[in-house]
């Protein structure tokens, strides 16, 4: 059936997202209160109109390339149809190339706007229909389900009549828990974190790495005086630390302090969890020196959300 869209603008936020969260390698996330926002409403004129102001602005595609519109095209597919013109507002706070999953947003964003602009959207496209497009774009689903249910997630990958279908488990954070990014001026690309990974590792760092995995997830919800032992990972971290070696030296300092640090998802922003007030963050900004843009967050407990255009 073919959709029927909205006459009205329709804006969307997405929170930013930190994936791994140390061992949990490509099924752990956590999303975090630093927001992108997209506006978007449908046109009769034939074709996008795009405009991006904000983080990495300069670098985004204005045309049918540009990811946020790419991810509505896929969900106006699957909603029945895409309309004959699309005019996109971009407005970009999470950094690009740091980690913080500037492009699950996009993703989520694009795909929250094609369901909102259509009527009955929320019925035709559900979360879990959503998650399953947006990995397909991605390819991960760490980042992309805790974007779209906030919080933190376990997300995985099934096959089903002979494909992979990305689902996920919600985890409610203990709210004592809050973030502390460190985020540094240069960017690493995911497909270059990624080819520095090994094809094996050993046993005992596979048992060690698995085991705080699994304390991680108690650790976030219950227990958050484990996190320091719970974040340490022994999986793909120390692999990539050539290409970012300002935040392992920062990751390094911090953890030999007893601090629950970690690079954020392929890097080079570091992600602290705490339970201290205003005095730990400040001294723990003083500990990164000059370096870093540190940059305190809370939690998100709502992932990609509408709100007033």
């Amino acid at each position: 059936m073919k959709p029927t869209f909205k006459a009205q603008p329709m804006q969307v936020q997405v929170p930013a997202t930190s994936a791994n969260l140390g061992p949990g390698f490509d099924c752990l996330g956590l999303a975090l209160s630093m927001f992108d926002r997209y506006i978007a409403q449908v046109q009769d004129e034939p074709g996008v109109d795009v405009d991006v102001t904000g983080e990495g602005a300069d670098d985004v595609a204005r045309n049918e390339k540009n990811l946020v519109i790419k991810a509505m095209y896929k969900g106006f597919e699957f909603l029945g149809g895409k309309p004959r013109g699309i005019a996109l507002r971009q407005l970009n706070v999470i950094p690009h190339g740091r980690g913080l999953g500037s492009s699950a947003s996009a993703i989520v964003g694009g795909l929250s706007l094609a369901r909102a602009l259509v009527l009955g959207g929320n019925e035709r496209m559900s979360d879990e229909a959503m998650l399953v497009l947006a990995n397909e774009m991605e390819g991960h689903p760490d980042n992309v389900a805790t974007a779209i249910y906030g919080g933190a997630n376990i997300a995985w990958q099934d096959m089903q009549r002979g494909a992979m279908v990305a689902q996920s488990v919600h985890i409610e954070v203990d709210a004592r828990i809050g973030a502390l990014a460190f985020i540094p001026a240069t960017s690493v690309a995911t497909s270059k974190a990624r080819k520095m990974l090994p094809e094996s590792i050993a046993h005992r760092d596979a048992v060690r790495n698995s085991s705080n995995a699994a304390l991680l997830v108690h650790a976030l919800a219950q227990r958050p005086d484990l996190l320091h032992t719970a974040t340490q990972d022994f999986l793909h971290q120390s692999y990539r630390k050539e290409a970012m070696p300002q935040s392992f030296a920062l990751l390094t300092k911090l953890r030999n302090a007893g601090v629950a640090a970690f690079i954020s998802g392929a890097g080079p922003t570091v992600l602290v969890l705490h339970t201290g007030g205003p005095s730990e963050a400040e001294e723990l900004r003083r500990a990164a020196g000059d370096k870093f843009t540190a940059t305190e967050l809370g939690i998100s407990r709502s992932g990609a959300s509408v709100v007033s255009a």
